[in-house]
């Protein structure tokens, strides 16, 4: 179960979200705020998992709200709801878990959501590995130096380095440049003068043409379903036709992504379909 706060100055909006989440399994709206200072309050007072914040609000806004939760010892995780603006680089550098485009889309919001899931599993299993490392430690610290033993050659060549990746992007984030392998890469969509670079547990932004993403990720293991869309190969486990030559793709973790008009024979015909 996932706990959620919505946040927005629009009521109408707050109610749309509401009626969406409720049929997202394992979700629980825990409460509403109408502006970054109640929703800080809120979230101090209930530590929701995931807060959905909208960006333009009076007074204090969305990515004020988000730079306080970053600076917390607790992480909050963030999905931002707004008109894709100005504001969308800043959001990405607050390491938002997704990005989603006024009026939301019911099946953009339910994998924003499912990412969240997917984050908040990841450092679960992270904090477990580093409590077993301190274990691990400690137990070492009290065993006699002739109970150490060497690790067997063929165990320590198998934990030596990997193998270089296919190919990555240079992200920035924080005024850094971070590395994200095209191997993490699960669908990329188009955003004005931007691209989404969609993994599966945060997005990317890069200004970028889908063109130039096209090229960079190659045909081998990407396919290019629509003039704003992108995804991996080995991601898609079935296609559904929705009448009329459409074609919707329905990917591992159950995202469905449409199929554009113009893209439908080349889909069919590299997936031999």
């Amino acid at each position: 179960m996932i706990r959620i706060l919505l946040v927005d100055d629009e009521i109408l909006a707050l109610k749309r979200l509401k009626v969406a989440l409720g049929d997202i399994p394992d979700v629980e709206v825990i409460g509403e705020a109408r502006d970054g200072d109640e929703a800080l309050a809120v979230i101090e007072q209930l530590r929701p998992d995931l807060v959905l914040l909208d960006i333009s609000m009076p007074g204090r806004d969305g990515i004020a709200v988000a730079q306080m939760l970053a600076a917390r010892e607790k992480q909050t995780d963030v999905v931002f709801i707004t008109a894709f603006d100005q504001f969308a680089v800043d959001a990405f550098a607050l390491e938002a878990v997704d990005y989603l485009l006024k009026p939301v889309d019911f099946e953009r919001l339910e994998q924003a959501v499912a990412r969240a899931k997917r984050r908040r599993a990841e450092r679960a299993a992270q904090d477990r590995v580093a409590e077993l490392g301190e274990v691990v430690s400690a137990l070492r610290g009290q065993a006699s130096a002739p109970a150490l033993r060497r690790i067997p050659a063929p165990l320590a060549a198998a934990s030596g380095p990997e193998a270089p990746e296919s190919g990555a992007f240079w992200i920035p984030v924080h005024g850094t440049l971070v590395r994200v392998s095209a191997d993490l890469i699960e669908w990329v969509e188009a955003a004005r003068d931007y691209v989404l670079l969609r993994t599966s547990t945060r997005s990317y932004i890069l200004r970028a043409t889908m063109s130039e993403i096209e090229r960079q990720l190659g045909s081998a293991n990407f396919l290019r379903i629509h003039r704003s869309l992108i995804v991996r190969r080995d991601l898609i486990d079935g296609v559904e036709r929705t009448g009329r030559g459409s074609l919707q793709l329905v990917l591992r973790d159950g995202a469905r992504l449409g199929v554009g008009p113009s893209y439908v024979e080349a889909v069919n015909s590299a997936l031999n379909i």
